[in-house]
């Protein structure tokens, strides 16, 4: 599959559900799996921001990433899983990229380091480390937690012929321009809009593909809004992005995972467990959550 076949459509970065704190379940995803797959999600990706990768040892990837891409495949006739092997130096993330070996990644999912600011040879030097691990690689800037990718990078690494394809996150519409026009050097390419409250601008700048963390508890809206601008309806797609805008503002009340975990714990989708240092939400921030969400409750997901 080439790179923008792989990253078309809408891609979920999937919550790690979990049977106790720090502990990913993949029998607890069942259920949110299959109502992603009935809502018209096309792929997943595991282990990102909001799959809290960074958190979890490589120890603890395998059998939840094996056991969710198996269900997922049954689920979708085979739709694509991605698995995020992000980490702070080269070695763990070729290592974390083994670990999931299991799973029969599509492709890995690989970020800029985490945590030093590393030049743009030693960025590149990274994603060229990736050229013998036998499995396609989809570049991800997302610079509010690694190195950011600059133009001469970006350049380099959608240059190799092991990245099949990149995911941005950066919110940078400049960037995400100069982005596209590295991708389309080659036909294979993909490019993924990972910014939620930009899905459309990245729809009309291009991109193959959208990655939003609210089409974990919206998934539905998320796909009308990836086809409505497919299909010209311009009009529905920008009202579809309105709705998101005021869904992800629930990360006002809780950022991140665990007010995600919390809208899906209350429709008996996900625990709300999640991994150290991370807390659940308290029960004012839950409440909160909840009245947010309420009058946008035709949009949130559904189990069977």
């Amino acid at each position: 599959m080439d790179g923008r076949a792989l990253l078309s459509g809408v891609m979920v970065p999937l919550v790690t559900p979990m049977s106790a704190p720090g502990e990913p379940s993949a029998a607890a995803a069942y259920g949110l799996l299959d109502a992603l797959a009935r809502a018209g999600a096309r792929s997943l990706m595991l282990f990102g921001s909001n799959g809290e990768g960074p958190l979890l040892p490589a120890s603890a990837l395998t059998e939840f990433a094996a056991g969710v891409a198996a269900r997922w495949r049954q689920l979708t006739d085979g739709g694509p899983v991605l698995v995020n092997v992000t980490a702070a130096g080269t070695a763990e993330a070729l290592e974390r990229a083994a670990a999931v070996r299991l799973a029969e990644p599509d492709a890995v999912v690989v970020s800029p380091p985490i945590y030093y600011r590393h030049r743009d040879d030693e960025v590149v030097a990274h994603f060229a480390a990736f050229a013998g691990a036998g499995v396609p690689v989809v570049a991800y800037n997302i610079p509010r937690y690694s190195v950011p990718m600059t133009p001469a990078v970006l350049d380099e690494v959608l240059a190799m012929p092991h990245v099949a394809g990149i995911k941005d996150s950066s919110g940078d519409l400049a960037l995400f321009g100069q982005l596209i026009a590295a991708a389309r050097r080659r036909d294979d390419v993909g490019v993924s809009q990972g910014s939620e409250s930009q899905l459309v601008a990245g729809l009309e700048a291009g991109t193959d593909g959208i990655v939003p963390g609210i089409a974990n508890v919206a998934p539905v809206l998320c796909v009308e809004l990836y086809e409505a601008f497919r299909s010209g309806r311009l009009a529905e797609a920008d009202a579809a992005q309105e709705t998101v805008d005021r869904l992800i503002t629930l990360h006002t009340i809780r950022p991140g995972v665990p007010a995600v975990k919390a809208v899906l714990d209350s429709r008996g989708l996900c625990p709300p467990h999640v991994a150290a240092p991370l807390v659940p939400v308290t029960p004012d921030e839950r409440a909160a959550l909840l009245d947010l969400v309420a009058p946008l409750d035709a949009h949130l997901i559904t189990p069977r």
